[in-house]
């Protein structure tokens, strides 16, 4: 079988991979931690589930518009307002099935072959990939773990040229749960607004699992100039647990969001109907569940932060927010004989510790892992006592 060279310039998700691999091992019948997983383990409220109930109840079960139901759209325009002090208008809103897809249409529809698009490091697995599948060419901005992956703007400036198209943060940060602060953004946006020809994505995702103490700013907020060529990209399933509900929006420029639309009307068309209405309960109402969901998660996070310093050779730093941790085992290696690069690491914890994690190679950045949290603080006690074991 031959297949198209754009399907063969992207690989499948090495977060899916090993936590398939993950699986596996478990059906298996061996006793598996599983820390790779991208997703809350928190069940999702039940004011949400109950609108979706009621949703199907009242036969809202049909094909909506392809960029979402108005409802929905309101109450993203809305929260944007609200909670960012962003306007947009309804023209401006494209809801997909999922983050991810927002993410994809946008590229699809602003890359064309030979643009190079700045992605600073490290990154979440799926943009560079994206890029390529577009067309683009990803241009890596190096960051390290020392200055706590801060971008230093003299080298983003030296990485455009005439070919630069895009510009894409994420921010709090998978994997790093790096939080790039408005004093940053400003750095970022001083360079960007010289630019007039770079697009720019918003990343926004883990927006609410933050706990740096300044409250969270996206680059329109430091820097509103930029609107008409930045798109923001979000969605319900970090937040508010609703992952398999499949709710991404993007907002941005209505020529933009234009393009998305026709690509999304030849591909997925809208999403799912019941999906949409939860989303709109879930944007419209107080989560109280939220803050609560917030409080576990950071303090798993102190937890697995103490426990790794722990381990000789590793170096673990405090993060703003999602629900990851990024050590660095770049000392641990140096000094193992036996391993020589992250990937080996992680299989030797899968074997050896039971315990499954993602290589920071994945994200761009070597001798580094993510660790998931978001899972039972049991749990995380095993897997912790497990790692200390098998490293030590």
């Amino acid at each position: 079988m031959k297949f198209s060279k754009r399907i063969n310039l992207i690989q499948p998700s090495s977060t899916m991979a090993l936590t398939s691999k993950a699986n596996e091992l478990k059906h298996k019948g061996e006793d598996i931690i599983v820390l790779t997983v991208g997703e809350p383990d928190f069940d999702t409220p039940n004011y949400i589930k109950d609108s979706a109930k009621k949703a199907i109840d009242e036969g809202l079960t049909k094909y909506t518009a392809i960029d979402g139901t108005a409802e929905l759209k309101k109450s993203i325009i809305d929260k944007l307002k609200t909670e960012n002090n962003l306007e947009y208008s309804s023209n401006e809103i494209i809801v997909s099935a999922g983050c991810k897809q927002s993410i994809f249409n946008f590229l699809q529809a602003v890359i064309d072959d030979g643009d190079e698009v700045i992605i600073p490091q490290p990154y979440w697995v799926s943009y560079a990939d994206i890029v390529k599948y577009s067309g683009g060419i990803p241009v890596m901005l190096q960051t390290n773990y020392e200055n706590n992956f801060d971008i230093d703007v003299t080298e983003l400036e030296n990485l455009i040229n005439e070919k630069t198209k895009l510009f894409m943060i994420n921010s709090p940060n998978n994997p790093s749960g790096k939080y790039y602060d408005s004093e940053l953004l400003k750095k970022i946006s001083s360079v960007l607004i010289k630019h007039t020809n770079i697009l720019v994505s918003s990343d926004d995702i883990y927006e609410h699992i933050h706990w740096h103490a300044e409250k969270f700013h996206n680059i329109l907020n430091v820097c509103p100039e930029l609107k008409q060529r930045t798109v923001i990209l979000n969605g319900v399933s970090k937040a508010y647990s609703m992952t398999g509900w499949r709710i991404g929006y993007a907002a941005g420029d209505k020529e933009i969001i234009k393009k998305m639309k026709t690509l999304q009307s030849q591909s997925t068309s809208c999403a799912s109907s019941i999906s949409q209405a939860a989303a709109s309960t879930a944007l419209n109402n107080t989560c109280h569940e939220l803050p609560e969901m917030n409080k576990e998660y950071k303090k798993r996070h102190d937890f697995v932060v103490s426990e790794l310093n722990k381990i000789d050779g590793v170096e673990c730093k405090p993060t703003d927010g999602t629900f990851y941790v990024f050590p660095s085992f770049k000392d641990y290696l140096k000094e193992n004989k036996l391993l020589s690069n992250d990937t080996e690491l992680a299989l030797y914890i899968l074997e050896k510790a039971k315990v499954a994690v993602v290589p920071g190679s994945a994200f761009g950045i070597d001798n580094h892992i993510r660790i998931s949290i978001a899972i039972d603080m049991d749990s995380l006690k095993e897997a912790m006592k497990r790692l200390n074991t098998s490293l030590s």
